[in-house]
């Protein structure tokens, strides 16, 4: 350190003044005392760490800075960013995965009358569901979800060995009796031929609900759905290999109703968890 090497030359007041240096600072560098700084950011660390390891790794700086806050850790994210990178720990990064979509046939769809607009101010005002696959060592699983687009709350969900019409009518009806039932929900998904079978479009004629599909090929028109799916596969698929399909069946029911719906923050709904959202 330049102060100790030279203060036979000048004095230790004299290079701290002119070096915008603490005295103290280095006195206690000099006895192996750690700075404030440091020891600020030594309990920062264990608390980054605790939330990453929490969250298995589903966190980056911007969520771990809103959960150390709510701890009333004063930080910043720029800095949560520089500690976690010192740390060596790294969120999980998204990747692109292929779509399921069986467009492909000769039954009636609905308008797009969602037209990529996701907002909403209230629950039951607008739900969208979509399906996804999960590998398995005994083949394929299928899942079926719908979200409730004001809370992000995965509110229905259905899984099967078998890419059949029962998959999206048992997500829906499960969203139906979790929410009592409610009228006029614009109920949004893909083209698929499951969402156009006459038992999904039966159960929405029956609860008074408004159909909607996105445009043929077109992703975005559903895009909280793809959000979702992506984010399932991101935190809990990618990399795992399920031996069975009774295995992948428990991990995606925890996923979904311990972690996702009770302790994740979403971005679009300003850091807050979707139960939090509800119950606001």
């Amino acid at each position: 350190m330049f102060i100790r090497e030279h203060k036979s030359i000048f004095s230790v007041r004299l290079m701290c003044k002119v070096l915008n240096a603490c005295k103290s600072a280095y006195y206690s560098w000099l006895k192996g005392i750690p700075s404030k700084r440091e020891q600020q950011n030594r309990i920062l660390d264990v608390n980054i760490k605790s939330l990453f390891f929490e969250h298995k790794g589903r966190y980056g700086a911007p969520r771990i800075t809103r959960s150390l806050k709510a701890l009333a850790i004063k930080c910043c994210k720029q800095r949560v960013a520089n500690r976690m990178k010192i740390l060596n720990l790294r969120a999980k990064a998204k990747r692109k995965y292929r779509m399921t979509t069986d467009s492909e046939h000769t039954h009636p769809v609905f308008e797009n009358i969602l037209n990529r607009d996701f907002s909403a101010n209230a629950i039951n005002q607008k739900w969208t569901g979509d399906i996804t696959y999960i590998p398995t060592k005994e083949g394929w699983l299928y899942l079926a979800v719908v979200i409730d687009l004001f809370s992000k709350a995965i509110i229905g969900w259905s899984m099967s060995t078998r890419l059949k019409k029962d998959l999206v009518c048992n997500s829906l009806t499960m969203a139906l009796f979790r929410r009592k039932f409610p009228k006029k929900v614009t109920v949004h998904s893909d083209r698929g031929s499951q969402y156009c079978s006459k038992g999904y479009r039966k159960i929405l004629q029956q609860n008074e609900l408004i159909g909607s599909m996105s445009r043929k090929g077109n992703c975005w028109d559903n895009a909280p759905s793809e959000s979702f799916f992506h984010t399932l596969k991101v935190e809990l698929i990618h990399g795992r290999n399920f031996e069975t399909r009774a295995e992948a069946k428990q991990q995606i029911f925890n996923y979904i109703e311990s972690y996702y719906n009770k302790k994740r923050m979403h971005s679009s709904i300003d850091y807050k968890t979707p139960y939090e959202m509800e119950c606001a």
